[in-house]
């Protein structure tokens, strides 16, 4: 299929949401609730300083599991018109039923969002046909761009190759959040499809490009954008050497962002930096203060500072 989207230089691969894009936390006000000043501001620190190309909102690190939809909605809203004008705005409304993602990808669309991030159903572990069917339906369902979610260690199914090429014929349908960790499945995707792959694992991000993803979809990228988008564009102009420099310099806060549940340190950091963020809603808990001094260790690795 033909897709109107921006193309790499190196990859040649489609890029319908740009290069980086972070899965933002949701910042809570003291008692829980929804601060939506502090969303605005994070969102706005996330584009303009931390160079992001496309923000997820209401994804897993949005804490999207303990937020309502009316929730989300009034998150997407307040992201599209703090950022809306200068970066895509990709709204996570997956779920493990068909009918309520739908529901949420048409609010999602009158909030104003430019895309759709689409989980594979979790728990109810559906066969690959019920995954076609689901995603199929959610496509058909708005006007907006899909990307697709594949992560098995969390849903409990992954999305087989297979699959993935028939959905990939879809017009909707034109990018994945690869979280398998499998590069050569992702090899044989970008080999047979168009679709637009981002790296879904921080870590791995550098390798996935060597086999043709087009960006990541980041959570440390809270606080390593700048480096890890001159680690892309390196990579895109054929800099190998800076490329490879840039990962190994950032790789202990690509991997200690995750010591603990990725939302939990990244408040944490947030917080630390002064920046909005507030406290993570439960079954998550808060940083310890081991886990805060361990990630002090972590940015200093990076070359980044974390105030003590």
């Amino acid at each position: 299929m033909t897709q109107a989207h921006p193309v790499a230089p190196h990859s040649g691969a489609p890029m319908p949401f740009g290069r980086l894009i972070t899965a933002m936390v949701t910042p809570f006000a003291a008692d829980g609730s929804l601060d939506l000043d502090g969303v605005a501001r994070l969102a706005t620190h996330l584009v303009d300083e931390q160079r992001n190309d496309a923000l997820v909102i209401s994804g897993t690190t949005g804490e999207s599991p303990t937020t309502t939809d009316a929730e989300k909605e009034q998150l997407l809203r307040t992201v599209v018109e703090a950022v809306g004008d200068r970066a895509k705005i990709i709204a996570g409304v997956g779920t493990n039923d068909t009918r309520h993602t739908i529901e949420l990808a048409a609010t999602a669309e009158k909030a104003g969002a430019h895309g759709l991030l689409v989980v594979t159903p979790y728990y109810n572990k559906p066969p690959q046909a019920g995954l076609v069917r689901h995603f199929t339906a959610v496509a058909d369902a708005t006007a907006l761009p899909v990307m697709l979610y594949d992560i098995p260690h969390r849903s409990g199914v992954p999305i087989a190759t297979e699959t993935l090429v028939r959905l990939a014929e879809h017009e909707r349908i034109v990018a994945v959040k690869d979280a398998k960790v499998d590069l050569i499945a992702t090899s044989w995707v970008t080999s047979r499809t168009d679709l637009a792959i981002y790296c879904g694992d921080d870590a791995t991000t550098l390798p996935a490009l060597a086999v043709g993803a087009v960006g990541m979809v980041g959570t440390s990228t809270h606080f390593t954008g700048p480096g890890t988008k001159r680690m892309i564009e390196a990579y895109e102009a054929g800099d190998i050497a800076t490329a490879l420099a840039l990962h190994r310099q950032l790789l202990p806060l690509y991997t200690g962002i995750f010591r603990t549940q990725g939302v939990i340190l990244v408040k944490a950091g947030l917080t630390a930096l002064g920046l909005p963020a507030g406290p993570v809603r439960s079954p998550l808990v808060p940083a310890t203060e081991d886990e805060i001094a361990q990630l002090r260790l972590d940015f200093a690795a990076a070359g980044l500072d974390l105030p003590g």
